[in-house]
């Protein structure tokens, strides 16, 4: 699959600090790509070169195998993660101001706009001024004259931040819903969990480096520990000796019978074996490796610390 966008070995520094050291990231076309990295790691930098508000040391970017210019600002759509909207203009007014400065013609813009307040129930609220919004209102805003313009690629920070469980889960279905028609995502967040659900791949930064890239799935893959979570009905005593070799008991909970043991898989041992050697001992109700969430990844390699699940008790 075609880059949208590729940005090749990119350096900026300010006076004295290095804010990106030689970062590569290559955004594929069509898809969910998560920017990741602690306060401070370079996130923004990389977003404001891309947006063009400044531009790298050295390095390239490309859009569409082409030198980023002038010319493909329109194709760009930017939520910023600190809002701007002018408190005393009305709604509707400064969203055809804005959705003009993209290139849009009045009428088509106040036609695409109005459908838009109609799907997000904002309608009532043309008229008023920006300052009589709650800030999930105003960023709801925001949000539809980012996309309004049907940009090739969307630029969205923090995109979540403000917002309450019910709107959250609108915004992150339109998002689905444009990549599904045809829009690429660039997604910079804190928020793990949206990670996990959202993207199809990521890139880590931490201070001003890039530390990991790939698809959510092969990290995830890549950090697994070979440790699984067995719920059982049984005798615990039994159940541990049955193990024998293929594995080695890390934690469990006991309440009577019902129990739940957490295994690691001893080294060469198949998760088979394993199975086959407990099943004789006990009634086996969930049988599932534990595989580590994008937060313990991110937390693991931006504070070099192991993730707890993976620490091999073989390996002492």
């Amino acid at each position: 699959m075609q880059n949208i966008l590729s940005a090749n070995n990119i350096v900026k520094r300010y006076a004295n600090h290095t804010a990106l050291d030689n970062v590569t990231v290559e955004i594929p076309r069509q898809s969910i790509f998560g920017l990741l990295g602690p306060n401070g790691a370079g996130k923004t930098s990389l977003i404001r070169i891309i947006n063009q508000i400044t531009g790298p040391d050295s390095g390239e970017v490309l859009f569409e195998g082409e030198k980023l210019t002038q010319k493909h600002i329109e194709q760009i759509g930017y939520l910023p993660e600190e809002r701007g909207l002018y408190k005393k203009m009305e709604v509707g007014d400064q969203a055809l101001y804005l959705a003009q400065l993209k290139g849009m013609k009045k009428a088509e813009a106040k036609k695409k706009l109005k459908e838009w307040f109609e799907k997000f129930e904002i309608a009532e609220w043309w008229d008023k001024k920006v300052e009589e919004l709650s800030k999930g209102m105003q960023q709801k805003v925001q949000f539809i004259v980012t996309v309004l313009h049907e940009p090739k690629l969307l630029i969205l920070d923090e995109p979540f931040s403000g917002f309450d469980p019910i709107n959250t889960n609108i915004i992150k279905n339109e998002i689905l819903h444009l990549k599904k028609q045809g829009s690429t995502i660039l997604f910079s967040t804190h928020n793990m969990a949206s990670v996990e659900e959202l993207c199809d791949n990521i890139a880590l930064i931490n201070k001003s480096k890039k530390i990991l890239d790939g698809s959510v799935k092969e990290i995830r893959r890549q950090f697994k520990s070979n440790i699984y979570e067995i719920e059982f009905t049984g005798n615990m005593m039994g159940f541990t000796n049955s193990l024998w070799t293929y594995g080695k008991l890390l934690d469990h909970t006991a309440e009577g019978e019902h129990c739940k043991a957490v295994v690691e898989l001893a080294p060469l041992a198949k998760s088979n074996q394993l199975l086959q050697s407990v099943m004789p001992v006990a009634e086996i109700h969930s049988f599932k490796e534990i595989v580590p969430s994008m937060n313990d990844i991110f937390i693991s390699k931006v504070s070099g610390e192991a993730i707890l699940a993976g620490q091999s008790s073989y390996a002492e």
